[in-house]
């Protein structure tokens, strides 16, 4: 008997002769914040949502290759009968041959079939075709626009924070007065600006909305100033920064090499939430026809189009519909990605 519980007290031996660190599997910070990302479903919604738009958008015309953006349909809804002299438009049949003249060529509102799967516009255009080249100018403006309010409020917000005194008031002024700004009524003048630029030959049609992105870059990036100002106010008279200090860094190595890491997650965070708000800015614009104009296209030019024409809205929602989905899908993606980093970033501010 005695033998017997040598042997059962052996296991238990090794066991506690095991380290510790054996059984403990150690993750880096990028796995720790990979994995609460996914722990969220809508986070994971939200990056499926994303990246089905950025295929359909950019790898979408290279299977879809039969329309491009500005190819119009020409071939019409006008039939030639030779036996009898007559012309069938949209079943109805004419024997004067001016009639020819007076039909437009352009196969205009032709419902969705195998030629056209979503159908073509009020002006002849494929619209499948243009929600994909449209997509493209959404996307990259906004992504453009978020990247350079960014960059350009990172570097004021910086020098704010970091300097204080003088050279933090002028700026905190300066944002004070963009801010203030109406910036509606703005891109209202500006753009009845540039349609007199146009047609002077001074820029080209397809450089507008990138002209109004530029000015709302320039009354946007206070907002990301004042949350890098706010945050470093806080950060530099940490330990670490008088550690810095008393190895005789250099100015700009503290703000860009200690500084401004430490406010990384909550920009990551702004940028993927302004991503949403500047698409609907985009297509608010282009909707109010301010932005990109035929033979050009985007979401919110698609959409113009019930402004003008209320046949459209109500008996062709194959045309302006699309292009609101793809809306919505874009602007909670975004959102919904922006909360799952949040959650990962700062998993003590979870509720």
């Amino acid at each position: 008997m005695e033998e017997k519980n040598e042997n059962l007290a052996q296991p238990a031996v090794k066991d506690q002769e095991t380290p510790l660190d054996k059984n403990v599997r150690m993750m880096s910070p990028t796995q720790m914040l990979v994995r609460r990302f996914f722990r969220s479903k809508l986070s994971i919604l939200g990056l499926v949502m994303i990246v089905s738009l950025f295929l359909f958008c950019f790898a979408g015309p290279l299977v879809y290759n039969k329309w491009g953006e500005t190819d119009l349909d020409k071939s019409g809804k006008v039939k030639y009968d030779a036996a009898s002299d007559s012309y069938t438009v949209d079943g109805v049949t004419y024997n004067i041959r001016w009639t020819l003249e007076t039909v437009e060529e352009d196969n205009k509102l032709a419902a969705p079939s195998a030629e056209h799967p979503l159908g073509t516009d009020d002006q002849g255009y494929d619209v499948l075709a243009r929600l994909m080249y449209g997509g493209r100018t959404s996307l990259l403006v906004s992504f453009m626009t978020v990247f350079l309010l960014t960059i350009f409020g990172v570097i004021i917000g910086g020098i704010a924070g970091y300097f204080g005194g003088w050279a933090d008031n002028l700026i905190m002024r300066i944002c004070d007065v963009l801010i203030c700004l109406p910036g509606i009524p703005i891109l209202l003048i500006l753009s009845t600006a540039m349609d007199g630029w146009v047609d002077q030959g001074m820029m080209e049609e397809s450089w507008r909305i990138y002209i109004l992105m530029m000015f709302l870059t320039f009354i946007s990036w206070p907002g990301t100033a004042r949350l890098v100002r706010g945050q470093i106010l806080s950060l530099r008279e940490q330990e670490f920064m008088v550690a810095a200090e008393a190895m005789g860094y250099s100015t700009s190595r503290k703000i860009f090499k200690h500084l401004i890491p430490n406010v990384m997650p909550q920009l990551i965070v702004q940028m993927s939430l302004s991503l949403g708000s500047m698409i609907l800015y985009e297509s608010t614009l282009s909707y109010l026809g301010m932005g990109i104009k035929p033979p050009y296209t985007a979401w919110g030019s698609m959409i113009q189009v019930i402004t003008t024409n209320t046949n459209v809205l109500e008996n062709h929602l194959y045309v302006w519909v699309p292009a609101g989905v793809c809306i919505v899908i874009a602007v909670l993606g975004f959102n919904f990605v922006g909360d799952g980093l949040r959650d990962a970033l700062d998993p003590k501010g979870r509720r």
